[in-house]
């Protein structure tokens, strides 16, 4: 039995969301589970598909939170 676990920034998916939409997420559940099974032949009824959102303050890349290396980047300054 596959569990998949799929990570998303708590920051949602278009102007004026700050998460995910419960439609996209039953569309990242179902494109998963039908990927399981067209890949490696799991049937449906036996993948478990989790997704947790990560709030913009708790993740981070190049050594700064995301926000901060964003906007430096934004700024062209590292």
């Amino acid at each position: 039995m596959p569990i998949v676990t799929i990570q998303v920034t708590r920051e949602g998916s278009g102007p004026g969301r700050d998460s995910v939409t419960p439609e996209e997420k039953a569309r990242l559940i179902a494109g998963t589970s039908q990927l399981l099974l067209d890949v490696l032949n799991k049937p449906l009824d036996s993948t478990y598909v989790v997704i947790q959102e990560v709030a913009l303050e708790d993740w981070g890349w190049g050594g700064l939170p995301a926000l901060e290396f964003r906007k430096r980047r934004a700024a062209g300054t590292s």
